[in-house]
This record gives C-alpha cells, sequence and structure tokens, in this order.
C-alpha cells in the first residue's frame, strides 16, 4: 500500500474501483511526466448518488462532498495508469464545472471539496491552479464534475 493509500486510509477513505467510462474514452491517460484524467463524476459504486442543479436540487454542501468523490475518483484513475500513487509530483491543475442554477454564483467552493481532499491527502504536492465554472447541464444530470492533471515520476 502506498504511502497516500496510508494517509487515505487514515482520513477513513479508501480508492473506489475505476468509474467506467461513459463513452468513447478512457479514464486517465498519461503522456511523459503528466497524467490526464477524463472528467470525474462523483459515482459511488458505478451510480450518482444525487442529481440535480447546485443552488436549486442540490445544496452547496451536498455538491462540495461529491467534489471529493471526483478527487477519489481521479485518484484511482490515476493508480490505473501508474500503478503506485506515491510517484505523484505533484497536482499542476484541476478543471471543475459545477450544474448551477441561474442565480448560483459559489462554484468556487464547490469546487474546494476536491482541493481541500487532494491537500488533506498528498499536503504541499496537492497545491494546484484551478478553474471553477458554472455550467447548464452535465452528464447524467450530475451537479459536479471535475478533472485533474497530474505530474508523476518515472
Amino acid at each position: 500500500m502506498s504511502a497516500v493509500e496510508e494517509k487515505l486510509a487514515e482520513l477513513g477513505l479508501s480508492l473506489p474501483e475505476v468509474a467506467a467510462p461513459l463513452a468513447s474514452y478512457v479514464p486517465a491517460v498519461r503522456t511523459g511526466a503528466y497524467v490526464y484524467t477524463a472528467g470525474q463524476l462523483p459515482m459511488v459504486e458505478g451510480k450518482l448518488g444525487v442529481t440535480g442543479k447546485v443552488g436549486a436540487e442540490v445544496t452547496p454542501e451536498e455538491a462540495k462532498e461529491l467534489a471529493r468523490t471526483c478527487a477519489l475518483n481521479a485518484l484511482a484513475a490515476l493508480k490505473s495508469v501508474v500503478v503506485d500513487l506515491d510517484k505523484i509530483v505533484r497536482v499542476v491543475k484541476v478543471v471543475g464545472f459545477v450544474a448551477s442554477a441561474p442565480d448560483f454564483t459559489g462554484q468556487p467552493g464547490v469546487i474546494n471539496g476536491a482541493s481541500e481532499l487532494l491537500g488533506e491527502v498528498l499536503g504541499a504536492k496537492g497545491v494546484h491552479a484551478r478553474s471553477a465554472v458554472g455550467v447548464a447541464v452535465l452528464p447524467l444530470d450530475a451537479p459536479v464534475e471535475v478533472e485533474f492533471q497530474f505530474e508523476v515520476a518515472d
């Protein structure tokens, strides 16, 4: 078990199975020192537990937890490519999409769920650049989708 997985266990978390792609793509791809994940939905055991727009059917607090789930799913996708999560050099970029009610403007707070989890698990390696944007709709009516770019060692 990697030190990253040990830290997850200390937090009462574990890596899920890699979420199956919903269309024609792979969960993560490596090129050189970088791994890019596909957009990660907050899938748990192959299902979305919550659907709808943040600021309407979904509270910002619920959505923040869903963003944490997206980050866990991203770590699982990363592991499927690099095998050992201790190869993480740093998280480079996080891009979060929040399916938002028309008057909802708290997208950064929602995506903090993913950013904070990465910080808890990876420490300084988890500090990253980020975008958090509101969108009209996401696949499967998911409230949140997050993609990640990691730098990894050989």
